[in-house]
C-alpha cells in the first residue's frame, strides 16, 4: 500500500518562481505563488519475507536512510531514503517497507537474502523480498498563480492545441523572498488549464497536469518555509532538527551555494567549528558549512563533496587552520558507523584525514 498523496497551498510572500525550458532555454513566465509544490514522491515498496530484526523494532527506524545489502557480493547495496514500515506480521515473519529508491534501485528479480542497516547499526535481515506494485498514483496539479506569461507562452495558449500545451521538459527556478536563487525542480510541463488571475492585470493562473518529477516531500515544508523567507542569519538554526530534517536543510544549503559566487578567503585563515550539535552525518556537514561560510553555509554534504570543496571555489583557500570545538561529541557519535555495504567506518577519523590531506591543520578542542 502507498501513503495517501496530498499537496497543500504553498508559500505566499515575495519568493519568485520562474518556469523555464530545461537546459537554460526560454522563460515561460514568473510568479510569486505556487500551489502543489509539496507532496509525496513515488515511493518504492517491498515485502521482506522471513524478516528477522536486530536491535530496535521495525518502527525505530522510520524516516531514516536505510541501506539494503544483498548477500551476493557481486551486487551493490541500494538506498531507501525516508524508509518506513507499512505492515508487520510477526506470525508470518513478514515486513513491508517503503522509501525513495536511489538512482540505481534494487537488482531486478533478486530473491536472495538481504540485510538492512541505517548507517549506524544493523536493523535486521530477510531471506528474500519482492517488490509490491504501487497503487495508482493520482496526478495532483501544480498551479502557478499570478503568472506573468512570456510572449511565447501567450502564443501557445492562443493556439490551444495539444502540442502547443506541451511545454516539454522544464525547470521551476525558485528564489527566496530576497530575490536570491535558492533551488529548482525539474518536471514535464504540460498545460492542463489556465484562467485570468486576480493577482495582477494580465497575469494568469496556470495549471500544469501534476507530472512534477519529484515533488518536495511534505515533511520538508517547515524547513523550506524558513529558507524561502531568506537564508539563516544566525548559526545553529538547524541544531534542534532531527536527522531527516537536517538532510533537507543540508540539501537547500547545497543548492543555494551552487548558485552563488563565493568570496575565497586568503590562505592561512583560521576557522572555528562549533561541534556541540554534531550527532549525525548531516550535522557534521552543516557545522562544517557554517564554520567555512557562515550561517546557512555549505562546504560539502559527504566526504567526496568535501574533497571537491577543498579544491577551491567554496570560500576556503588552503593552507588553513580549523579549530574544532567540542570534538568529543562528533567522535562519540560518528566513530562507529557503517558504509553503504555495511563495512565498519569511522566517519570522524575519515573527515579528519580528508581535511589534513587538503592542508587544513585541525586543532581539536
Amino acid at each position: 500500500m502507498m501513503r495517501t498523496v496530498q499537496r497543500e497551498e504553498e508559500h505566499r510572500g515575495r519568493a519568485r518562481f520562474t518556469l523555464v525550458e530545461s537546459g537554460g532555454g526560454r522563460s515561460w513566465g514568473a510568479c510569486a505563488e505556487a500551489d502543489g509544490l509539496f507532496g509525496e514522491p513515488r515511493y518504492g515498496t517491498y515485502e521482506l519475507l522471513g524478516w528477522t530484526p536486530e536491535g530496535s523494532g521495525p518502527h525505530g527506524w522510520d524516516g531514516r536512510r536505510v541501506w539494503l545489502v544483498p548477500d551476493d557480493e557481486a551486487l551493490d547495496p541500494w538506498l531507501l531514503d525516508d524508509a518506513r514500515t507499512l505492515e508487520h506480521d510477526p506470525g508470518e515473519g513478514g515486513l513491508v517497507v517503503t522509501g525513495l529508491d536511489d538512482h540505481e534501485g534494487p537488482p531486478e528479480g533478486h530473491r536472495g537474502r538481504v540485510r538492512l542497516h541505517d548507517g549506524r547499526r544493523w536493523l535486521g535481515a530477510c531471506r528474500e523480498f519482492t517488490r509490491v506494485l504501487p497503487a495508482p498514483y493520482p496526478a495532483v496539479p501544480l498551479v502557478l498563480r499570478g503568472l506573468a506569461p512570456s510572449e511565447g507562452l501567450r502564443a501557445r495558449l492562443v493556439r490551444g492545441t495539444r502540442s502547443a500545451r506541451d511545454l516539454g521538459h522544464a525547470v521551476l527556478e525558485i528564489r527566496d523572498d530576497g530575490g536570491e536563487p535558492l533551488t529548482d525542480l525539474s518536471m514535464r510541463a504540460r498545460i492542463a488549464a489556465w484562467q485570468p488571475s486576480s493577482r495582477g492585470t494580465g497575469s494568469i493562473d496556470l495549471e500544469l497536469d501534476g507530472d512534477l518529477g519529484t515533488p518536495v516531500p511534505a515533511h520538508a515544508r517547515p524547513v523550506w518555509e524558513q529558507w524561502l523567507a531568506g537564508p539563516p542569519d544566525t548559526p545553529g538554526q538547524w541544531a534542534r532538527l532531527d536527522t531527516r530534517h537536517r538532510e533537507v536543510w543540508l540539501g537547500l544549503a547545497r543548492d543555494r551555494a551552487c548558485r552563488r559566487t563565493h568570496r575565497n578567503l586568503p590562505a592561512g585563515h583560521t576557522y572555528e567549528l562549533d561541534g556541540r550539535h554534531i550527532t549525525d552525518r548531516p550535522g557534521l556537514h552543516l557545522a562544517l558549512g557554517e564554520a567555512m561560510n557562515g550561517p546557512g553555509g555549505y562546504f560539502g554534504g559527504c566526504l567526496d563533496a568535501l574533497v571537491d570543496c577543498l579544491r577551491g571555489g567554496f570560500g576556503c583557500t588552503t593552507p588553513a587552520t580549523l579549530l574544532w570545538r567540542n570534538a568529543d561529541i562528533a567522535r562519540a557519535h560518528l566513530s562507529r558507523t557503517l558504509g553503504p555495504a555495511g563495512q565498519p567506518r569511522d566517519l570522524f577519523a575519515d573527515t579528519l584525514d580528508v581535511l589534513t590531506e587538503a592542508d587544513i591543520q585541525v586543532a581539536l578542542r
